[in-house]
């Protein structure tokens, strides 16, 4: 399509603004936008759409309403009117749930759109610009799932639509922002080092490792996919699931063996019920104190509307250093950390204040990256070249005031049948540095 003045006026003219628009080119990958259609410049009839954006390979439609949402889709088939409905598993709903864009991948066995004649479709589900009027409308469909209140603020009526024609930009030897080795050699090596790890203080068989978070975001999955790789295929032994209240209601203490007839190898993690927003649900912050002291026995049943209460025998005697936790674990959903309430920060806020009290190092694990980034979840060997996936791991640590070294990426065995060596070597990286927080906390405490 040749390109005049009244198109580089309109490109000079976008309704994105410079970090809007690098955070969408951070979702895609190493890309370019390229603004082909303006409805408030051409119109919003089908035959100046289709003029413009037909043939022009994957495009990213962004729309605008009058309540300031920002949302859209992307599509990696061309527009070309075939009157055809069009399978694409790369094809997405996004929305900007404050500076970050939050999107919902096309679900697993279903078409992305009809191709047709008309306006902008996704699934025949969500409709841009229908009538040739400036509105969004929502029909019943499977393809996408999404919240309308959430996704536009059920403000259907639009001030702005735009299309940009999604280009990679030339290859150049993109430089990771973290160095890690992608082979099986690197995982045998983790492996063998979890293997021979031995706790910095000689009277310790094993390092306790805590493991905390919203319910849902992936604790039992990661003592699952742990279990797993040691144990040569993928297993299930800790409940875990979607659910929208925790799970996991008792206090559980997991070793890792080394195969199903192996020794314990010297670490245990440590589940508890998810935390939640609300105050009497879920896990209670005066509980989480009693376990950082030793103090919950394996299996304690927790009550949200009352904290842990020890007997008076124990109460009377200190725990040991072998009862106690050495190292802290915030489990965080990648997709959600944008959606992260004031009030549940808050609370996070209080639990990393009482947690650095007693001196114990925490970490963050931030799970379902797949989820969060298009290109991680093509390739997870890309998770260091994101740049979106970069940018959740600074919000995450100035969220919860964790150093970014100490913020891991990792992916979950869910779905998966079959162990994979890129979800293995980030695991296993990310317990290493759990093994090591808890020797930096071995080396300063006092034993007797």
């Amino acid at each position: 399509m040749q390109r005049g003045y009244g198109d580089f006026f309109m490109e000079s003219n976008t309704s994105l603004t410079e970090e809007q628009r690098k955070q969408l080119c951070d979702l895609l990958g190493n890309v370019e936008l390229t603004l082909l259609y303006k409805a408030s410049v051409h119109g919003y009839k089908p035959i100046v759409f289709h003029k413009r954006c037909d043939r022009q390979g994957p495009t990213l439609l962004v729309a605008y309403n009058r309540s300031g949402y920002i949302f859209g889709g992307y599509t990696s088939v061309d527009y070309t009117r075939v009157e055809q409905y069009i399978n694409d598993e790369e094809a997405f709903l996004f929305s900007f749930q404050g500076k970050f864009p939050v999107y919902n991948k096309v679900n697993s066995g279903h078409y992305a759109r009809y191709d047709d004649a008309g306006m902008p479709n996704f699934g025949q589900q969500l409709y841009f610009c229908k009538s040739n009027q400036p509105v969004v409308y929502i029909r019943g469909g499977k393809s996408f799932s999404f919240n309308a209140e959430r996704f536009y603020g059920n403000d259907a009526a639009l001030t702005e639509c735009e299309v940009y024609k999604v280009e990679q930009k030339l290859q150049t030897k993109e430089k990771p922002w973290r160095n890690i080795l992608w082979t099986s050699i690197q995982r045998d090596e983790l492996m063998q080092m979890m293997r021979d790890y031995k706790p910095l203080v000689n009277s310790l068989n094993r390092v306790r490792i805590l493991m905390i978070g919203p319910v849902g975001a992936g604790k039992s999955s990661f003592f699952n996919s742990i279990n797993s790789i040691f144990t040569g295929h993928v297993t299930n032994k800790a409940m875990s699931g979607s659910a929208g209240t925790s799970l996991t209601t008792q206090f559980r203490t997991y070793p890792v063996k080394d195969g199903r007839e192996g020794k314990p190898l010297p670490f245990v993690l440590c589940d508890t019920m998810g935390l939640e927003e609300q105050t009497g649900a879920g896990l209670d912050i005066e509980d989480i104190s009693s376990i950082l002291q030793g103090r919950v026995q394996d299996r304690y049943k927790f009550n949200p509307t009352e904290p842990f209460q020890p007997d008076e025998q124990k109460a009377s005697r200190p725990a040991s250093l072998q009862e106690k936790i050495h190292c802290v674990v915030y489990v965080i959903d990648a997709t959600k950390i944008s959606l992260m309430s004031d009030k549940f920060e808050e609370k996070l806020a209080v639990i990393h204040r009482e947690i650095s009290s007693l001196d114990i190092p925490q970490m963050v694990l931030m799970t379902k990256v797949d989820e969060a980034c298009p290109l991680v979840e093509k390739d997870l060997y890309k998770i260091y070249l994101s740049p979106y996936i970069k940018s959740k791991v600074q919000e995450v640590s100035s969220r919860l005031g964790v150093p970014v070294s100490c913020v891991l990426p990792v992916k979950n065995y869910s779905q998966e049948l079959e162990l994979e060596l890129n979800c293995d070597v980030l695991l296993l990286t990310a317990l290493k540095q759990m093994l090591r927080l808890a020797d930096d906390y071995l080396d300063d405490v006092d034993v007797f």
